[in-house]
């Protein structure tokens, strides 16, 4: 077993793209933890396809180092607001915290909220200026707001006194300086740092087993693994222990298999002890804040407190006129597996059964959250629909609120006018400007959540592709009432099912935009394009031209189509309306109408307007 004097745990956190992963990188290939031969791939720690795809972290996931006999147990977390429930599990099974924080960037709303909760955890900090190789960095100012942001999270004395290693990740060079050409080709630094500033663990081996489930894995042969730190006692290979649930039920169990962290790899092992980071294998049903306690003395730890999710949609059984076509999972049975068994791993979820059994309210911490749960479930097979996103208002001593978020902005300075009005219209509150004189200016507004749905999109045209923003939940605030944000045009609705001709489509350019390029199949219902005006209209963009006899030789060679906007999964849910569906497929993201058949929506339109009269 590891002397407890020479462990280290510690975890990564800083806003989206601040270079964690890549920092990881570095500490891995520095540290001699990797033979020589061996390549290590780049963003090493981000495994999932998505991840690699998009850049980001989204399951934390944890690796372990040796460096002068010390083993520093590493926890890379995710940067983005709505994983923010894998951040909160993290802090229980760390001492301490490296900060990562742009040297240009400096602090952003997501910095603010993964050191809140280090900070709340009472976890010893260290900061990394990382990216000081970049033009314009701005070192000393950064570490000034990094200081008036410990300040305002009420920090303690000794969490305000921390060392500060500036570094370029990338480069894979530290130093204690913040002069770029100081900089040492090594991270040793940042190593050094770690082991003379974060506190060793202090847990007492000898005490009975206290174990908390924090992470989970699966293994085809191995069934669920259970990731977390050993709070207290010994855990050896082959023990019986007992598992305490949430609710304080308990059952008998038997550790099957015991690993420790080297590198990216799982080693086995026999033993473990009070503040070793393991995984364990052999319990079945295990669940994330599940305790693992001695049988003879079994003790729960304080259940996971995970903040509360704030946006919800409704997953419906695919009922479309394509529906089966793509998917190999179509059933509302295997939609309800598929969930249930998300919930398992992702404790900010939550799923609820409806009045039909082919839909369910899923809530999540965000567009983003639940968009990659919806591309996740594609690429496994799944055709689902869903509805447009909302957020959960909730009800306090009898008044309403809706979730707010802090959102900051980084534009060219002749943007500004443009970009403020928008989010006027949206009840968003400035609350900060800072006018950087290259040109640029950041904005802080407080914004209701209900606001930034469908944002995105807009605020790129208003900036030409120019404009930054980046937002975090703040807090529950008193509701904005009214229409806040949503979508102002109507829709082009296709009439027909059949297959889109560029005949048809030329012969609707002009209304609005389409969404659909020539030959692709379609069906009565479907949302073909967006309207000039602010109602939907119906066309057929399936129609042939008529053959006659007459023709010019030169008519169809001058035909120039416009190209049609192809949305993505994220641009479509956040484009939906009420009375739309977003269809998914592994093949394919459509735009619908709840109501296919254009006089039943009339019909169900009018009885809408009558009943809303009638209140």
């Amino acid at each position: 077993m590891q002397d407890r004097s020479l462990l280290r745990n510690i975890a990564i956190i800083a806003h989206v793209d601040h270079g964690k992963t890549t920092l990881v990188d570095k500490l891995l290939q520095q540290s001699g933890t990797f033979r020589e031969h061996e390549a290590i791939q780049e963003r090493a720690m981000d495994s999932n396809d998505l991840e690699r795809e998009r850049g980001i972290t989204i399951l934390a996931k944890n690796t372990a180092i040796t460096y002068k006999d010390n083993l520093i147990n590493i926890v890379d977390t995710p940067g983005h607001a709505d994983f923010g429930g894998e951040v909160e599990r993290i802090m229980k099974m760390v001492d301490g915290v490296l900060l990562v924080v742009d040297a240009f960037e400096g602090c952003m709303p997501q910095t603010k909220f993964v050191l809140r909760k280090a900070l709340e955890s009472q976890l010893t900090p260290i900061v990394v200026v990382n990216k000081i190789d970049r033009p314009n960095a701005r070192p000393e100012e950064v570490i000034d707001e990094v200081l008036e942001l410990f300040i305002e999270l009420d920090a303690n004395d000794e969490q305000l006194d921390f060392p500060v290693v500036y570094a370029s990740a990338l480069n894979g060079t530290s130093s204690m300086e913040s002069d770029p050409a100081k900089q040492e080709e090594n991270m040793q630094a940042l190593y050094e740092t770690i082991i003379s500033h974060i506190p060793a663990p202090t847990e007492n081996p000898e005490e009975p087993l206290q174990f908390l489930v924090t992470l989970l894995d699966y293994n085809e042969y191995m069934g669920r693994i259970a990731i977390g730190r050993v709070n207290r006692g010994t855990i050896r290979q082959g023990q019986s222990v007992a598992v305490i649930n949430r609710e304080g039920k308990t059952k008998q169990a038997r550790i099957e298999k015991l690993f420790g962290f080297q590198g990216l790899k799982r080693v086995e092992q026999e033993e473990a002890g009070a503040g070793d980071i393991i995984a364990i294998a052999g319990i079945k049903d295990i669940n994330i804040g599940e305790t693992i306690a001695d049988p003879a003395n079994p003790e729960a730890l304080p259940v996971l407190h995970i903040d509360e999710p704030t946006l919800q949609m409704t997953f419906l059984v695919n009922n479309s006129p394509f529906a089966g076509r793509e998917g190999k999972w179509v059933t509302s049975r295997k939609l309800r597996e598929r969930l249930m068994k998300e919930l398992e791993t992702d404790v900010s979820l939550r799923v609820e059964e409806t009045d039909s059994p082919d839909a369910f309210i899923v809530s999540g911490r965000g567009e983003l959250h639940l968009s990659i749960l919806i591309e996740n479930m594609r690429r496994e097979g799944y055709e689902l629909q869903v509805s447009k996103p909302e957020v959960i208002i909730k009800v306090v001593d009898g008044k309403k609120t809706e979730p707010i978020e802090r959102l900051l902005i980084d534009i060219p300075e002749e943007a500004t006018g443009p970009v403020m009005e928008s989010l006027g219209t949206r009840k968003a509150e400035m609350v900060n400007m800072i006018n950087h004189g290259n040109g640029q200016v950041r904005l802080e507004f407080l914004i209701p959540a209900r606001g930034l749905i469908g944002y995105s999109t807009y605020f790129l045209t208003l900036t030409r592709g120019y404009g930054i923003m980046n937002h975090a939940f703040d807090s529950y605030g008193p509701y904005a009432g009214g229409q806040v944000g949503g979508r102002h045009q109507g829709v082009l609705v296709s009439t027909e099912t059949g297959n889109s001709t560029l005949y048809g489509i030329m012969s609707v350019e002009d209304r609005g935009t389409l969404f659909v390029n020539p030959g692709t199949e379609i069906y009565e219902g479907m949302i073909v394009g967006e309207h000039n005006r602010d109602n939907d209209i119906v066309v057929n963009i399936c129609k042939e031209k008529a053959l006659t006899n007459v023709r010019s030789a030169t008519k169809d060679d001058t035909v120039k189509m416009k190209t049609p906007v192809l949305f993505s999964l994220e641009q479509a849910l956040e484009y939906l309306n009420d009375d739309e569906y977003c269809e998914i497929t592994p093949s394919s993201v459509r735009l619908r109408k709840k109501i296919l058949n254009k006089s039943e929506r009339e019909r169900a339109e009018k009885t809408r307007k009558v009943s809303e009269s009638h209140v």
